[in-house]
């Protein structure tokens, strides 16, 4: 009986030290082995479990189930936290309360607050005068409307512009209608939307590729107007879109402007054909066009040089270098767009008519828009040439090149303070 009670006694005290070793161990082990969710290991559990199966013991039931237990335990004595893993953190619940997009309606306000930055000399030199004119009048007289009509004249809105515009605010003012400088403010607005709806269409929108490829841009203008540089800033947004551009160098008496063009390939990863300096522009449009269509390009931008609109063998040059494009590709070009310098005022009107009268022009873009205080030019080419503007230039970067809303143009030149700091 004494061997017997040793060994009960040696038994008891292995068990006490391996309930012992599995208590202490199993909650120092859960930290160090646990993952980013509060799970254990897998592979340690495993490695853990292997010098068992060399004895030839396997697990025992129980002893897993008395783990499990403990580690519930210790859990419990710590509040729990609730863990929310990345895939989770992604969820739409999460991204409802903090979005990582701006919703439809904040983008607008972004845009139009961006756009009343750029069009800030155009604010100064035009809205802020007419404020001046509204600023202590308790009632608006006639007299008040000679006055609106000298500020949108030295705006470079234009004579025909102006006097229509002036008319309207006459017949208006009779009917009682403008009580207050908020009226005759939202009465501007009115005009200015009704003058960029041209053919009943506000926006013409911004290039587009259709199901015939590759879209081929003409770009004509005068020296100077930057036709080179707003290539560069669509192709940039054309790549960006995951199109595939090329660019036709058809400047070719001004060899910085090929050089200039190879760079914003090289920028864009955009292959640019180009000929000999002195080379026929249309012999350049034909090739570029031609490599446009076997390579599977989605736009093809051609760039042209800069030509005095008064010089008829200029102007003459190109309508031969579109009748070669249209050789090369039966419906090209697709579009005709004139680059317009903004800070040229009534001459960019000129211009603008004098092209018109050569080609068949889709759209006007105006460049330098925020280098002026003459934004008017966009309601005079609007209303006199009805030609609409598909986009303007506010700065030198490529994403300065915005494409033209009326709707967010009138609401940014003629929103008040109040308006720019919702806006903002």
């Amino acid at each position: 009986m004494g061997s017997l009670g040793i060994i009960v006694v040696v038994g008891l005290v292995i068990a006490a030290l391996v309930y012992f070793f599995v208590l202490k161990k199993a909650p120092d082990a859960l930290p160090e082995k646990a993952d980013g969710a509060g799970k254990p290991d897998q592979k340690d559990a495993k490695a853990d479990a292997k010098p068992d199966s060399k004895k030839g013991e396997a697990p025992k039931k129980g002893d897993g189930k008395a783990i499990e237990d403990i580690r519930v335990d210790t859990e419990s004595l710590v509040p729990p936290k609730k863990f929310v893993p990345p895939a989770e953190a992604l969820s739409s619940s999460n991204l409802q309360s903090e979005p990582s997009q701006p919703t439809p309606s904040k983008r607008a306000k972004k845009d139009i607050a961006g756009l009343r930055k750029g069009l800030a000399a155009s604010r100064t030199g035009f809205i802020a005068k007419l404020t001046a004119i509204f600023s202590g009048k308790k009632e608006i007289d006639p007299a008040i409307l000679e006055q609106i009509e000298e500020v949108m004249l030295t705006s470079d809105v234009g004579v025909k512009t102006t006097q229509a515009i002036i008319e309207r605010l006459r017949e208006s003012l009779q009917k009682n209608e403008l009580a207050d400088d908020a009226a005759v403010r939202n009465a501007l607005r009115r005009e200015a939307l009704r003058i960029l709806s041209i053919d009943g269409q506000r926006d013409k929108g911004p290039l587009s590729v259709g199901s015939q490829r590759p879209l081929v841009v003409l770009m004509v203008g005068v020296n100077g107007v930057g036709k080179t540089t707003t290539i560069g800033k669509l192709a940039t947004r054309f790549t960006a879109d995951g199109k595939k551009v090329m660019l036709a160098a058809g400047d070719t008496f001004r060899a910085a402007a090929v050089q200039q063009l190879e760079v914003w390939g090289k920028r864009v990863s955009a292959e640019v054909v180009k000929g000999k300096e002195g080379a026929d522009p249309g012999a350049v449009a034909y090739e570029a066009t031609t490599k446009a269509r076997e390579a599977g390009a989605d736009t093809l931008f051609v760039d042209t040089a800069g030509r005095l609109h008064t010089k008829v063998p200029l102007m003459d040059e190109i309508k031969k270098i579109k009748k070669t494009i249209n050789k090369a590709f039966d419906s090209a070009p697709h579009e005709t767009l004139l680059v317009l310098d903004a800070t040229t005022g009534q001459n960019a009107l000129t211009q603008a008519q004098m092209f018109k009268d050569a080609i068949d022009l889709t759209g006007i873009v105006l460049t330098k828009l925020d280098g002026t205080a003459k934004g008017g030019i966009v309601l005079a080419i609007a209303d006199e040439l009805k030609i609409p503007v598909r986009y303007i230039g506010l700065g030198e970067r490529a994403e300065d090149l915005r494409e033209f809303s009326a709707e967010d143009f009138v609401e940014a030149l003629f929103g008040g303070d109040d308006d720019e700091q919702h806006a903002a």
